[in-house]
């Protein structure tokens, strides 16, 4: 069983409006992030196993990859899984529903960030 989400959802913001959401959303939820490139649309965050107050029980990586499917819109698909203590992809013995909360809390901050 794989721990690890993928998702994917449209908006119709330019990819350069929906990359600094994105900044500010993983900023919102207390996220640590780990590399970008504004260039190619991508980002690297780590999440602690507190987000918000609220206490998860994992740490979570999430990348993020922007992209521009046509103009005047951007697709954004998110990859999320559960960290170990010293930040290894867990296999096995994380928390289910850890890595959708994170996700689901991800696109409602990002959504809030952009543009109405």
């Amino acid at each position: 069983m794989s721990f690890t989400i993928h998702e994917e959802k449209q908006y119709p913001s330019s990819s350069e409006a929906v990359f600094q959401a994105a900044l500010g959303a993983i900023e919102g939820l207390e996220g640590k992030v780990l590399k970008q490139d504004p260039a190619a649309g991508t980002v690297e965050a780590r999440f602690n196993k507190k987000i918000l107050g609220k206490v998860l029980g994992d740490r979570t990586e999430m990348k993020v990859t922007i992209t521009n499917p046509d103009n005047g819109s951007s697709a954004v698909a998110v990859e999320i899984y559960p960290l170990n203590a010293v930040g290894q992809k867990l296999m096995f013995g994380a928390r289910k529903g850890v890595a959708q909360t994170v996700a689901n809390w991800f696109y409602a901050h990002l959504e809030h960030r952009l543009p109405k």
